[in-house]
């Protein structure tokens, strides 16, 4: 099932399904490309969807330079709303190569993000989250708190013919009981602007896991801008206000030092000095609200069947701790 946020997009983003991917640099060992919002890096299991490493074969089998041992290989990946600079390798060894000394051939790979002030601890103007990250049944990165479980239904082993997602991955059931299986992670961040509404951070990764940045600012009430997975009440740009602004490396075969940086655009710290007091409602949170209404409507249509019926006023709470049958006579007046 689509988010809400991917259905608005799909009807009222001109260019959706078809974003282009600009070329920075390429040569015979490595591609650079900055990556648009919305797209996914590479392919998942079942989806059809356009990704960045998908388009870079097209390319190439277009300009007639894709061969079995000369095409995209992926070393690393951003979120698909996540924009921004990217590396690919053009071979198998150099991908090998690449992934083995990351953490050395990278010296510079910096993030900006506009983020919500709900906190209520003010981040001061630079630091490090050092907290480790869990995921939930819906792939969804975050920082757990004691006595967090997993959902009712997770289980042990792979399914058959299908792989294992995420949450599956990082679940232990050491006896007999799931728990989350968690992962170290470390963000440092850095405070760029601070606004009436909004803050922008530029960041940097010592571990690059999948949600990172997202899930360590929401932990400290820092929920980025145009974020549904983790509930943002604001969406001033129509996407997910977080980009990978500059990769700087040591070319793996070569040993020159490149640098690459593609800004933000411009009117996001326009926004976070103005500030926003009455933002729009993005689309998920209006259907938050509609699911919110429905479900108190309902609730109040059944409090008034009852009192016709029973001349009583049943609580909410003294119904939800009803059994089958206490309840089924209740709501039926008897």
């Amino acid at each position: 099932m689509e988010k809400a946020s991917t259905l608005y997009k799909r009807e009222h983003k001109a260019d959706f399904g078809r974003e282009k991917i600009d070329i920075l640099y390429e040569d015979e060992f490595i591609i650079v490309v900055n990556k648009p919002s919305g797209m996914l890096s590479v392919p998942y299991p079942g989806s059809r969807a356009r990704t960045a490493v998908g388009v870079l074969e097209q390319l190439m089998r277009k300009n007639g330079t894709y061969a079995a041992h000369h095409r995209p290989f992926v070393v690393h990946r951003l979120d698909r709303d996540t924009s921004g600079v990217m590396m690919f390798a053009l071979s198998e060894h150099m991908q090998q190569k690449i992934m083995g000394t990351w953490q050395t051939m990278v010296t510079e790979r910096l993030y900006r993000a506009v983020a919500e002030n709900t906190c209520e601890t003010e981040l001061p103007d630079y630091g490090i989250i050092d907290a480790p990250l869990a995921y939930n049944a819906y792939n969804v990165g975050f920082v757990p708190k004691t006595g967090d479980k997993p959902a009712g239904k997770a289980h042990s082993g792979k399914k058959s013919g299908s792989e294992k997602s995420i949450y599956e991955r990082h679940l232990d059931f050491a006896g007999g009981q799931a728990k989350f299986k968690t992962i170290a992670a470390r963000t440092h961040f850095r405070v760029i602007e601070r606004g009436a509404t909004h803050t922008m951070f530029e960041l940097s990764l010592d571990t690059g896991k999948k949600n990172q940045i997202r899930a360590h600012l929401a932990s400290k009430g820092y929920t980025l801008a145009g974020d549904e997975n983790y509930h943002a009440k604001t969406d001033p740009f129509g996407r997910l206000a977080l980009h990978a602004r500059t990769l700087k490396f040591t070319h793996p075969a070569t040993g020159s030092h490149m640098k690459f940086e593609v800004p933000e655009p411009a009117e996001w710290l326009a926004y976070v000095h103005r500030g926003d007091p009455h933002p729009v409602l993005p689309v998920w949170q209006k259907e938050y609200a509609a699911g919110q209404y429905t479900e108190m409507k309902t609730h109040n249509d059944k409090q008034k069947d009852i009192y016709k019926k029973t001349k009583t006023y049943v609580s909410g709470k003294k119904l939800a701790h009803m059994n089958f049958m206490e309840r089924g006579k209740t709501l039926r007046g008897k």
